[in-house]
């Protein structure tokens, strides 16, 4: 294992090199087949050199137990550089103290520093710990206090659900980078424009720290839903087009669906993002091939 580069690389040198790359993020297993499938995903993806790799917290933070434990074996077991998520969500500030502190220890030195959905129900009223944390700015702050961190951040296409406007989203997301973060993926959306946007409304506050498009290859119609529910987008009419006349033929699906992503990423590549974080489902073979499409792939691979 090359700990060197495990221990002491942040992310933010990965998108500050020569050329795009990409990453991958996996959502922790929930028992022993899922731990088997997980690993399966990472070993077969390790290969292919991914710039940073994360996994999630699990909604509501169900799941931090494990999040910890798998990013702990990635450290230890892989070459590959890992991000963990944090969220505030039913943590108290000492709890999150010690998270981080644990994740320092084994040699993380990458945190995603989200607030995360209340348990349950996402769209449910967000209460905080009593002895937590409100905003995902103070989360931010938390984790640069405590370490040499690299800081990522989530950013919204379309806007947080619970903000008023993409002003005040914006404005929140800037405040974010004020407050320490270094880069920010944004969450899944449909088209370039919708991504490019957001961008744009960045530049417009000054801010040209580095953002990374999420997402998610389209190989069946769960996914497509599934794109739909996370984004809070409806499946724009271009896309529908070529997608929905296939949803009875599994084959034909998955084939435009591959050609639609990576035509997206393609897009955005060219646009001059510094890299495309791929939402794996704890698989590698779609990412691979939108991967090796994109030339993304190392010389070996």
């Amino acid at each position: 294992m090359e700990l060197t580069r495990v221990e002491c690389a942040h992310v933010l040198d990965r998108l500050n090199g020569p050329g795009p790359v990409f990453s991958v993020e996996f959502f922790p297993p929930r028992d022993a087949a899922d731990e088997q499938r997980l690993w399966l995903a990472i070993r077969q993806l390790e290969g292919l050199d991914p710039a940073f790799m994360s996994v999630t917290y699990g909604a509501g933070g169900s799941s931090r137990d494990r999040t910890i434990r798998t990013t702990g074996r990635v450290v230890q077991e892989t070459s590959l550089l890992p991000m963990a998520h944090l969220t505030a969500v039913d943590h108290s500030v000492a709890e999150l103290r010690n998270v981080i502190g644990w994740y320092a220890a084994v040699g993380v030195r990458n945190i995603l520093a989200v607030r995360g959905d209340p348990p349950g129900d996402p769209m449910g009223e967000w209460v905080k710990h009593p002895q937590g944390l409100t905003y995902a700015e103070e989360l931010v702050s938390l984790v640069r206090e405590l370490g040499d961190f690299c800081v990522g951040v989530s950013a919204f296409p379309y806007g947080h659900p619970r903000s008023a406007d993409l002003d005040t989203d914006t404005e929140y997301l800037v405040r974010k980078f004020r407050a320490g973060a270094d880069f920010a993926i944004a969450q899944l959306f449909f088209e370039a424009e919708d991504f490019l946007r957001l961008r744009d409304r960045m530049a417009a506050r000054g801010c040209d720290a580095p953002l990374l498009p999420g997402i998610l290859p389209l190989t069946t119609a769960r996914t497509l839903h599934k794109t739909v529910e996370l984004s809070g987008a409806p499946v724009p009419a271009s896309i529908a087009r070529r997608l929905e006349p296939l949803v009875d033929d599994p084959k034909a699906f998955r084939a435009e669906g591959i050609d639609v992503v990576t035509e997206l990423a393609q897009r955005l590549i060219d646009e001059g993002v510094p890299g495309v974080h791929f939402y794996t489902f704890n698989m590698s073979r779609a990412t691979t091939e939108v991967v090796g499409r994109l030339g993304l792939l190392p010389a070996r691979a």
